[in-house]
């Protein structure tokens, strides 16, 4: 803790400390009620639920008279304004009502914990409880065999079985887990300890917050724990007649995975949660929905799911037309020719650098080591150098003095390159040689050299051609620039997995497939892919099959799915590290919960090497010993290819030991149930650390407890206090240490250079080590800087994605509407209104009345009802309402008429002898297109065909909202990855893509809003006859989407990735020659007209605002 920190501490108070003070008088009422709750039976304890229950019902009674009576209003009145109104005021008591519920929940905190204390207390207590059978009790037990009748009576038995494992109850919630389990209710973070119980902890507001009926979900970060906590837990609530499920034991959108949500406690994985939303706003009939609106979320190791998932976006996709078409296979020999090309040069390079350094030619010495960290900064020779006495100073001293002034003499560096990388930023810059190297082994040498847009269009319309010739020559450009875009994509995309990607690190070869390990935890990555064509480069790079494109359907980030919760909380044993990013993306606050028993394990300082064979000598040893003292090790590690190293050096000592890593995750439930015995070792990839107690017998005790060794200080702390916090829990003795070496990632690449200076002044020999508090601090600095960055690209990637989050609010609230139909019909007339308005509006600005007249009847179908006189003399707001006036009575008219044309054919089939339809399949026209509407036969005679009208409006609207979404996402993607060229003029992409997206969502709605409506305007039975009508048949197989999760490279890296694509590979040897302007400059401000050289439309605005539009060069100033 910092000085200033102290000092705050001294004169504020400490803030753990005043969490628990606040939180502590509830504790005692809970213990004083549950106390009480011990002298009665158990169907009076069950009675209690009922009693609550019913409260909460009561407390909210009034307000749900109110919505009803509403409801009934917004039936029988006709008017849609007034209609909007009583909805908004029905959202409005929605809000208020779930106020009153949550100050009843406060009321009754004290009782409900008593309840659920209690009745774990007598299942520990007791080998079975009786009670008085209900007809819960009675379906319940011929389901569950811990449940027996005996007359009539219930026997509820301590013992069940859990996903597959034998328990009998043993616990009773302590006050520590009683303080957890009211900060969870409150909606914060209760970061615990492990060993503490966060499981058992959970059942509190769960209990509490399910008996409002609403829903409660709680969030695991794999399907193996929400199996076992939902089979764990399941009779605390189920004594008490609330039901459980989860949702991962069923297949999407099934009947099983609906039932499931409809529970009153709901386990799932994070995953599934957010797939789920997503396929329900892809569903087209009600009864495909599976979610309830999001009431309550409790989130198990919640830094794991809201801060290490956040990075990564939910993407369900399909097929995309060519998506099989790229040309990695064809470049990979080139760029695997200049990945060897570079190798080779720079090992000579380093040769070279190594004599002139010691021949003390520093000057030239450093300045070949500087080139050779910017060609491979990974190479292990390099590595090996840099931790000699005074390398890496004299590496960081050329660094400087090559970046000043905004990398003015980097050139000097880079020219004798073929590509330059940037290991922090994760990319890489082909330079003009690499380029050269490239173009060299085909006849173009333009090959990776990007077009010109603008002068290359400027030379096409200087040369006075027709209209014909002119827009196939910039069609001619416009191709060739798309391709060779896309080539140097590949290319560099290529580059990176050759260079920065490796194998058994980021990713393992499995199945013929390149499965990405997630860096916090060891796991692989099931259906995760990285983006923008890296994940095909990597499977290019290793000769597995290149799987196809695909196109975004439905996609949401984690961070904005979790905060869809009216509440929500979370619990993990490490949250403080990043309580300030909790609090400013999710407004959620950690308390930190005292532990039941005072801590034991003693950690060490870390032990600081020069050289990783150094440390992983002293590793070896270390575990050698305390194995044979009798302790259990667990061994962490940061990838596979490091635990399989130790493997085989523990294997020649003849240590027995276990290896748990993404290759052999299937094994974790064994290997973690072994990993207590006594001189045990278990070599795991930080997987450990999750969801699993590594528990301890007493000789092991004993002997001091499990030992943890740490192989390397991982990005983030809170990794390595997960680590950390498997031994030691409940008091048990313990220790942990962890080995560092200054050729481990983290050191080489944000350590201070205040370490490698200490020991260098110490003159430490080989296998020397260093041990003290200050380079421990100095190492947890080294991670603060980390995790500052890895915040920044997490918080970047949510302004990206609440851009989207606000236009999908947008479409999935019209879509909803328009499945329930509830209020399909107010979406239709506010939709009418807009195209009003906006058809008005424009051609009323240019006094364009004859185009007015068009739109109309291209539009409806119908002649314009304003003359042009009256067009020309009345004011906008006026004719918008005329012509909305006039369009909604017409449209009102035409549905009336189709329910009576259609009503005639219904009557006959309904009433037709041996009729055994139940669904019928009616087709619609507008004249071009034609879709068949799904409708119940019953509803739709019964309504005298008014059914079918309203489920015509409902798959209309459905059919264009998918359709034209579809394509708004794809745009959305495409401008994503253009506005990262912005950079070139000192712009910040992110807010030239807010521009850009609030105009194509525009774009999009008005196109909606014409299309649908021109469908139900001019939408008609072509025949009127019965042969036209089907039953309409069950499709057996829904369309299957692929769900998977983007590894997404900060927007940062995009930018400077383009950036690359746009300067470094385009550059050539440039002719010097006098440029003489042919038109007057622009103004920043001045008004100029463009034109889409695509398709013809036009539009002026400033020039500002224009020149990212021309950059892209899809837009072309006409005049100005």
């Amino acid at each position: 803790m910092s000085f200033l920190n102290r000092i705050l501490k001294t004169f504020l108070g400490d803030k753990a400390q005043k969490d628990i003070s606040k939180i502590q008088p509830l504790v005692l009422k809970i213990n004083q009620i549950q106390k009480e709750f011990e002298l009665i039976s158990n169907d009076e304890l069950r009675d209690k639920t009922f009693t609550l229950k019913k409260k909460i019902t009561n407390a909210r009674s009034y307000i749900d008279l109110e919505i009803l009576d509403l409801k009934k209003e917004i039936d029988s009145t006709k008017s849609y304004e007034v209609k909007e109104q009583l909805y908004l005021k029905i959202d409005s008591l929605e809000e208020d009502a779930y106020k009153v519920i949550q100050n009843i929940l406060e009321d009754i905190l004290p009782e409900a914990f008593a309840i659920i204390k209690d009745t774990a207390r007598r299942f520990k207590l007791n080998s079975h409880l009786e009670v008085t059978a209900t007809d819960f009790d009675r379906k319940f037990s011929s389901k569950h065999d811990y449940v027996n009748l005996k007359g009539d009576k219930a026997i509820w038995n301590n013992y069940w079985d859990a996903a597959g494992k034998s328990i009998i109850w043993d616990m009773i919630h302590y006050d520590v887990q009683l303080i957890g389990g009211i900060a969870l209710h409150q909606g914060k973070i209760a970061e615990m300890q492990t060993g503490e119980g966060k499981t058992l902890v959970a059942t509190l507001p769960m209990f509490l917050n399910a008996l409002t009926g609403k829903g409660v979900h709680l969030v695991t970060v794999n399907d193996y724990l929400a199996k076992r906590d939902s089979a764990w837990m399941a009779p605390l609530f189920q004594f008490h007649g609330l039901s459980i499920d989860c949702i991962d034991y069923y297949k999407p959108n099934s009947p099983e995975r609906r039932q499931a949500y409809m529970a009153d406690i709901t386990y799932g994985t994070n995953n599934e949660f957010g797939f789920d939303y997503l396929r329900d706003n892809m569903a087209h009939a009600p009864e495909d929905l599976v979610q309830r609106k999001h009431h309550y979320s409790i989130v198990d190791e919640v830094d794991s799911v809201l801060i290490d998932d956040a990075r990564t976006p939910l993407i369900i996709s399909g097929p995309t037309p060519e998506g099989d078409r790229h040309e990695f296979n064809q470049l990979k020999p080139q760029v695997s020719d200049l990945v060897l090309k570079q190798k080779s040069l720079l090992n000579n390079l380093l040769s070279e650098a190594k004599r002139k350094i010691n021949e003390g030619n520093d000057e030239e010495g450093g300045k070949l080591l500087y080139r050779v960290f910017r060609g491979l900064p990974k190479n292990k020779a390099l590595i090996k150098f840099l931790s000699e006495e005074g390398i890496k100073q004299l590496l960081q001293k050329n660094e400087n003095f090559y970046m000043q002034d905004n990398n003015r003499n980097m050139h000097i560096i880079d020219d004798d390159l073929y590509f330059v990388i940037d290991e922090k930023n994760n990319q890489i810059d082909l330079t003009e040689k690499g380029t050269e190297l490239l173009s060299s082994k085909s006849n173009d040498s333009n090959l990776f050299v990007l077009p010109d847009i603008g002068s290359e269009i400027a030379d096409i319309e200087s040369k006075n051609l027709n209209p014909e010739e002119e827009a196939k020559e910039k069609e001619i450009l416009f191709k060739d620039f798309n391709i060779k875009s896309e080539r140097i994509h590949s290319m560099n995309q290529l580059l990176k997995a050759y260079t920065l990607f490796e194998k058994n690190i980021e990713y393992v070869v499995m199945d013929n497939k390149v499965m990405i390990v997630d860096e916090q935890t060891g796991r692989i990555m099931d259906g995760r892919r990285y983006s923008d064509g890296l994940h095909q480069a990597i499977e290019a790079k290793e000769n597995v099959k290149i799987e196809a494109a695909t196109q975004t359907f439905a996609t949401v980030t984690l961070q904005n799915y979790f905060r869809m919760y009216q509440k929500l909380s979370g619990m993990t044993g490490t949250a403080v590290t990043e309580a300030g990013e909790f609090w400013e993306i999710y407004k959620l606050d950690v308390i930190e919960i005292p532990t039941n028993q005072p801590i034991a394990r003693g950690d060490e300082n870390d032990l600081i090497y020069k050289t990783k064979r150094e440390k992983y000598n002293a590793v070896i040893n270390e575990v050698t010993k305390l194995s044979n003292n009798g302790r259990p090790v667990l061994i962490g590690t940061t990838s596979v290819e490091i635990s399989e190293l130790l493997s085989k050096t523990l294997t020649i000592r003849k240590i027995k030991h276990n290896v748990l890593n993404a290759k052999l995750h299937k094994k974790e439930a064994d290997i973690v149930a072994e990993a207590g015995n006594p001189g045990i070792v278990t070599i795991a990839t930080n997987m450990a650390g999750r969801g699993t107690d590594i528990k301890l017998s007493e000789e092991v005790k004993s002997s001091g407890g499990l030992a943890i060794v740490g192989t390397e200080r991982h990005d983030s702390r809170r990794v390595d206090r997960q680590l950390r916090g498997r031994s030691g829990r409940q008091g048990d003795p313990g220790s942990s240490q962890f080995f560092v070496s200054l050729e481990d990632n983290l050191m080489r690449l944000f350590g201070s250079e205040r370490v490698a200076k200490v020991m260098d002044r110490m003159g430490l020999e080989e296998g020397e080590v260093i041990q003290h508090s200050m380079m421990t601090k100095s190492i947890e600095r080294a991670q603060k800087k980390v995790e500052e960055n890895n915040f920044g690209i997490r918080k970047r990637l949510l302004e990206y994605d609440d851009v989207m989050n606000a236009q999908r609010e947008v479409i999935y609230k019209r879509r909803k509407n328009a499945l329930s139909g509830d209020r399909l019909k107010l979406d239709i007339a506010n939709m009418l209104f807009d195209t009003c308005e906006d058809i008005v509006l424009r051609n009323k600005a240019s006094n364009d009345f004859k185009n007015f007249e068009f739109e109309i009847i291209s539009n409806f179908s119908i002649t314009a009802p304003i003359t042009i006189d009256h067009f020309e003399d009345s004011v906008e707001n006026n004719l918008v309402q005329e012509l909305y006036d006039f369009l909604l009575k017409y449209y009102d008219d035409k549905t009336n008429s189709n329910a009576k044309l259609a009503f005639s054919v219904i009557k006959n089939v309904y009433e037709r002898p041996g009729n055994k339809f139940e669904r019928i399949v009616v087709p619609f026209s507008d004249g071009t297109k034609s879709i068949n509407v799904v409708t119940n036969l019953k509803k739709a005679y019964e309504s005298s065909g008014r059914e079918l009208v309203n489920d015509f409006e409902r798959n209309i609207s459905l059919a264009f909202i998918d359709d034209i979404w579809k394509n708004h996402l794809r745009k959305m993607d495409e401008l994503k990855q253009s506005v990262q060229l912005a950079v070139h003029e000192q712009k910040d992409p992110l807010l030239i893509y807010k521009f850009e997206s609030f105009q194509l969502f525009k774009e999009m709605i008005n196109l909606l809003n014409r299309d649908t409506l021109s469908f139900l305007i001019k939408g008609s039975l072509p025949a009127q006859n019965e042969s036209s009508i089907q039953e309409a048949k069950m499709t057996a197989n829904k369309q299957n989407y692929a769900t998977q999760k983007d590894e997404v490279l900060n927007t940062d890296q995009a930018a400077a990735q383009n950036r690359s694509a746009g300067i470094n590979v385009s550059s050539q040897k440039q002719q010097i020659e006098t440029v003489v302007r042919q038109k007057p400059k622009i103004g920043r401000n001045e008004k100029v007209t463009i034109k889409n050289v695509m398709n013809g439309s036009s539009k002026t605005l400033k020039y500002k605002q224009a020149e990212p539009l021309i950059i892209k060069g899809e837009w072309v100033i006409v005049d100005n």
